[in-house]
């Protein structure tokens, strides 16, 4: 429906639940484990794409004068039944302007990757650096090959924090008092809640025990990523606030607009990356001074449209329109 209303603007980001808190918001005791969360979302796109494409492109008729809304041979139902879902339609609502909801997924452990190459059109990361980029980057696009998908046809968008400025040391400036605003407590209720542990259980200087690392259910290629970063098989609290920099900004890339798009042009040309997820470190004002600062320079660069190419969310990332059934045929 909000695809509808907006036009073929809408995108749905797909995430399949970190904690206990969200897993009692939803009826359940606890998060279920990490690799059956992702077979139960294989199975929920199944049911979610099968419904959209019981509408046919040309389904609707809208004729007032005869009576009729839509065509009853090019409406069907899904009738699914599986192992977590059964789910018999027809579904309420046709297809839109651009097909269906660009479908968005964030996973970077093994098994999310493998459900981005499956299912994604566009995929959320952050990588430490840019030769991690790299790899990674080549990594995802030959697991989408291997899915039988093509890989021009996912989008890999890396996270982003700039903080800019009209000279460098303004921004700078800005760099620093930022660091100045987060506590020690939100570093240890971010990263609770991200890894589905208790970091207040522990005092900071604390090895984790192998069990109680195995334990942490939520992101595991975050954990994974601090005890690579630390050096540590058994990494302290300390280690995880130091090396995640969880609830500070991680990795600023700080300057003026030609510094943030510099990097932002080598990140695109290694490849790295297809395009940028901006983060905000201030509301208002991170949005507000990229497009003042960093826009024309990338517009000068043509690295940026200056007009959009099209209508729809899939048209200005440069996506093909999703032909009914085409996922089927693809897996």
């Amino acid at each position: 429906t909000l695809d509808l209303m907006t036009k073929g603007r809408a995108a749905w980001n797909i995430v399949t639940s970190l904690n206990d808190t969200e897993a009692m918001n939803m009826g359940r005791d606890a998060v279920i484990e990490h690799d059956l969360r992702y077979d139960r979302a294989d199975e929920f796109l199944e049911v979610v794409l099968g419904h959209w494409d019981t509408w046919a492109d040309d389904a609707l008729i809208v004729d007032k004068a005869a009576n009729r809304f839509a065509d009853p041979d090019k409406v069907r139902r899904l009738d699914h039944k599986g192992k977590f879902f059964k789910s018999r339609g027809p579904f309420t609502v046709p297809r839109s302007q651009q097909g269906h909801p660009l479908l968005i997924q964030a996973g970077q452990s093994g098994r999310g990757r493998r459900f981005a190459a499956e299912w994604a059109e566009a995929v959320f990361v952050v990588y430490p650096n840019l030769e991690a980029g790299k790899k990674s980057y080549a990594d995802l696009k030959a697991g989408i090959s291997a899915a039988g998908r093509n890989p021009d046809h996912v989008k890999i968008c890396h996270l982003i924090n700039p903080v800019v400025a009209e000279t460098r040391a303004e921004a700078e400036d800005k760099r620093a008092f930022l660091d100045t605003l987060p506590r020690e407590a939100d570093s240890l209720m971010l990263l609770s809640e991200v890894l589905n542990f208790d970091f207040g259980s522990k005092k900071l200087d604390d090895p984790f025990t192998d069990a109680e690392l195995a334990s942490m259910s939520g992101l595991q290629a975050y954990r994974d990523r601090v005890i690579e970063g630390s050096g540590k098989k058994n990494p302290t609290i300390r280690d995880f606030i130091d090396v995640s920099k969880r609830g500070l900004l991680r990795d600023p890339i700080v300057g003026t607009g030609k510094d943030i798009a510099d990097k932002m042009e080598e990140w695109f040309h290694s490849p790295a990356c297809d395009g940028f997820v901006i983060s905000a470190n201030t509301v208002p004002g991170t949005y507000e001074d990229f497009v003042h600062y960093v826009v024309p320079e990338l517009q000068k660069r043509g690295l940026h449209y200056k007009d959009y190419p099209g209508t729809t969310l899939r048209e200005n990332l440069g996506l093909p329109y999703p032909e009914t059934g085409a996922w089927r045929r693809d897996r």
